[in-house]
């Protein structure tokens, strides 16, 4: 009797195996992980629930696994630059972009249609006035090496005569609340942001030169296949319905084709921050 239920299990146990093999092989075969990390311009907290749409659409769109790598603060995401293999997918302004492709052989993918200049906006104080107008007072900012703080330090070249730089901004839309708030006189932000928030209480001081638009790049060490893929995938954002808040979010029309010579010559912005090279 003891042999005749050991002769039934076998075929049973077999038959059950055969069934989850089939089960598993008809599961979708899962990519590769890949880490995406975009400047710090927003607190952790909030890049994760900005760019998660952006994210589930790479990965639904590529059959790749993308997670996002939210730096702490510009500082972190400085020194995170100069490893190489700190990231697979970055989101970078034209003068981190430049580093990465010229320092660590990323390969930029696409970028944003628009330029971008950075605009410093003022209270009405000092409306009819020029740069000058602000030694001595306040401007509010993200933290260095951000472009931003990079072109305040081109508009003030001279460290004896320079306005008092505020770089506790959590956002670029933050640094005109600190305005708002009295702690600041001025601040410097995108100028894509003062055309679409518009501003009427504050007035335009200076607007700088043009930089190639944000730019996704990706390390050399992701397979070309992948980078092709994440590239198709991001020219076609536009047809993609679920991505229409991040993209108003991050000022993006569209995305365009991005070369290296988009950005040459862009991290010389770079240049006087501890750590260039």
């Amino acid at each position: 009797m003891s042999n005749m239920n050991t002769n039934r299990t076998i075929p049973r146990r077999a038959s059950m195996a055969l069934c989850m093999a089939l089960a598993l092989a008809a599961l979708p075969a899962l990519g590769a992980e890949y880490r995406f990390t975009p400047e710090p311009t927003y607190t952790p907290d909030a890049a994760r629930e900005i760019y998660k749409p952006l994210l589930d659409y790479l990965s639904k769109a590529t059959g790749e696994t993308f997670v996002l790598v939210a730096p702490p603060n510009y500082s972190a995401y400085w020194r995170d630059i100069l490893k190489p293999d700190i990231t697979d997918f970055s989101y970078d302004e034209a003068h981190f972009a430049d580093y990465r492709i010229q320092h660590s052989q990323f390969i930029p993918l696409v970028r944003k249609a628009e330029t971008t200049t950075y605009t410093l906006l003022a209270n009405t104080d000092f409306e009819g006035k020029d740069t000058n107008a602000l030694l001595g007072s306040s401007i509010a900012t993200m933290p260095a090496p951000s472009l931003g703080y990079a072109l305040l330090m081109q508009f003030f070249p001279d460290p004896v005569q320079q306005p008092r730089i505020l770089s506790t901004a959590t956002s670029w839309r933050d640094t005109v609340q600190i305005v708002f708030g009295g702690d600041a006189d001025a601040a410097i932000i995108p100028s894509w942001i003062a055309g679409a928030d518009g501003y009427p209480n504050l007035v335009t001081i200076k607007t700088s030169r043009s930089f190639a638009g944000t730019a996704i790049l990706a390390s050399p060490s992701v397979p070309e296949d992948v980078r092709n893929k994440v590239r198709e995938a991001l020219l076609n954002v536009e047809g993609a319905p679920e991505l229409g808040e991040v993209l108003l979010e991050l000022g993006i029309s569209r995305l365009v084709p991005a070369s290296p010579k988009d950005y040459a010559g862009d991290q010389q912005m770079l240049s006087g921050f501890y750590g260039y090279k």
